[in-house]
């Protein structure tokens, strides 16, 4: 999902407030990375997407390779231990981790210090409070108002920023050294920042861990390294902030997410522990091809970067993002495409996450989501109900001699975006095929012209652990991928999707407001999400672009 991908190292530190809904109930939900669904005035939870953070969870923030930098993902991955992405130097050993930041103030603690400070009614009074008397009581409350109001500002400077416009009065020390454009740039370009570095200048060994660590290129064939990683993320990856939910990745998601074609091992990267052999630390890379504004670039998206609980405070994470970026350029890459829920020097685009209860009943009983006022829960399961099947003539489940059609359906879907994924053949077989539990995709076939594909929905799973439910332990999430619509109608199209996936026991359904999402959002009851999933190039500068404008989704 996707340090910068967010799955992101900073996105992942800062709680999500909820928002209403406005149709029944109001949930706290999320992706790759956690976005949190639609909501009341609720405490937070976890964003897909992608939803890595620097203390090393996930979606949100990500490594991107060139000089090195970090993914902060989706999507509000996991929260980590950071305000912003761990700083990474260059393969070429560029850049310096930035020290982590000094503890913030507690900002209950601290107001209500000011409204002391404030409250003597010191400015006057007919008698005086009972410092008025005292100039040197007056002195010391002016000089603690002082101090009060420079840790707020600090305290503000050190919280990643939500928005462009608290992005712009951060400074950003780590990305300011990296090929990223900077939060007040104007862009007409559309073209890397740097040139690609011979191989002869990229650093040939590996970097150096603390003491008591070392490297270990995973083989997710086998199953027991496989186990590994799926035990390291699901106890450590994202999680929202009151620890009630947890992404919990299967290990045959892993693999589809982690090899696809062109894959490498020497991109599976990992961290032990010497002594003992334990499984402390990873960071993946895989390949792809971008076309930006008509520009075709080769890319990875980095992700999975996650690092123990306890173990952040040995500062893994930069290392990880360091040594990734290094493998990447080895091979001739030096461009990589990240999501993230906080605001980066600088974003290509933004995007919000919306939800769509199946299940609301399980949702609301393990507190993912809330009643609404005046609503019962009679009620709200009424206002999310479901036709029991689709009803769409010849919608059904894609087969593999459907690839063909649908690859040349969803290619020239695409042209229409500014920021989309090139597929290949082999790549359409990965990613759409349909896995039990991983991704489904379904298509309509025209009843009058049989083979003829027009329409296809895809989604892939990404359920989360309930932490401490008596009875539900987990929530089955969907998470929508590509869809095309050409002849049956968006609202026709996506609420068959949703039957279909109520029909294979999910019990939410989230989507981005990308591509030609808008349409149909709204009208089929999802409840806007409440925080942002910024988009992300490394090593290239573009123009910004419009959510509509982008035809891109990041695990």
């Amino acid at each position: 999902m996707s340090d910068e991908t967010g799955k992101a190292l900073a996105s992942e530190t800062a709680p999500a407030a909820t928002t209403a809904t406005g149709s029944g109930e109001v949930s706290k939900t999320g992706k790759k990375k956690h976005q949190k669904g639609p909501a009341k005035e609720e405490k937070p939870v976890p964003v897909t997407n992608g939803e890595v953070s620097a203390g090393g969870c996930t979606e949100e923030h990500q490594a991107p390779p060139g000089s090195g930098k970090s993914k902060s993902k989706k999507k509000n991955k996991n929260k980590a231990n950071a305000a912003e992405p761990s700083p990474v130097a260059s393969s070429s050993g560029a850049g310096a981790a930035e020290p982590p930041p000094p503890p913030q103030v507690n900002g209950e603690a601290a107001g209500h210090a000011e409204m002391v400070a404030e409250g003597g009614d010191g400015d006057g009074g007919d008698g005086g409070g009972p410092f008025t008397s005292n100039p040197d009581a007056v002195d010391m409350l002016m000089n603690v108002r002082e101090v009060l109001e420079r840790l707020k500002v600090s305290t503000r400077s050190l919280k990643p920023a939500k928005t462009s416009e608290e992005a712009l009065h951060k400074s950003y020390k780590f990305w300011s050294t990296q090929p990223v454009p900077r939060m007040d740039e104007k862009i007409l370009a559309n073209e890397p920042i740097e040139e690609d570095k011979p191989i002869s200048e990229i650093r040939a060994e590996p970097y150096a861990l603390p003491d008591g660590f070392t490297w270990d290129t995973m083989n997710l064939n086998d199953p027991l390294q496989l186990k590994e990683l799926y035990t390291l993320l699901n106890e450590n990856y994202v999680e929202d902030d009151d620890a009630m939910f947890r992404f919990d990745y299967q290990p045959e998601f892993l693999q589809w997410a982690l090899q696809p074609p062109g894959w490498k091992r020497e991109w599976h990267c990992g961290v032990r522990v010497v002594k003992s052999g334990r499984l402390v630390g990873f960071i993946s890379a895989i390949p792809g091809t971008l076309n930006v504004h008509r520009k075709e670039q080769r890319m990875v998206e980095i992700n999975f970067l996650c690092v123990h609980k306890k173990l952040r405070s040995k500062r893994l994470a930069p290392v990880l993002i360091r040594e990734i970026t290094r493998r990447v350029n080895l091979t001739g890459i030096f461009q990589a495409v990240y999501t993230a829920g906080v605001v980066l020097p600088k974003p290509v685009s933004s995007c919000r996450y919306w939800h769509r209860s199946l299940n609301p009943k399980k949702l609301i009983e393990v507190k993912f989501s809330y009643l609404s006022r005046n609503m019962t829960m009679q009620r709200t399961i009424k206002l999310y109900k479901l036709p029991d099947q689709p009803k769409t003539p010849g919608f059904r489940k894609l087969l593999e001699t459907d690839l063909k059609a649908v690859h040349k359906l969803l290619e020239s879907y695409l042209q229409r975006f500014n920021l989309t994924p090139v597929f290949d053949e082999a790549e359409m077989r990965h990613w759409f095929l349909p896995q039990n539990g991983i991704i489904d995709c379904f298509v309509v076939e025209d009843p009058a012209k049989p083979g003829t594909i027009t329409d296809m929905v895809s989604y892939y799973t990404l359920p989360s652990t309930v932490m401490h439910h008596a009875v539900h332990k987990y929530v089955k999430a969907a998470y929508s991928f590509y869809n095309v619509s050409t002849r049956t109608p968006w609202l026709d199209l996506m609420n068959d999707a949703l039957i279909s996936a109520k029909n294979l026991g999910f019990d939410v359904f989230n989507a981005l407001d990308l591509m030609d999402n808008k349409q149909f959002l709204v009208p089929l009851k999802f409840g806007i999400g409440d925080g942002n999933l910024q988009y992300y190039l490394y090593n290239w500068r573009c123009p910004s672009m419009q959510p509509e404008d982008v035809g891109l989704i990041l695990l």
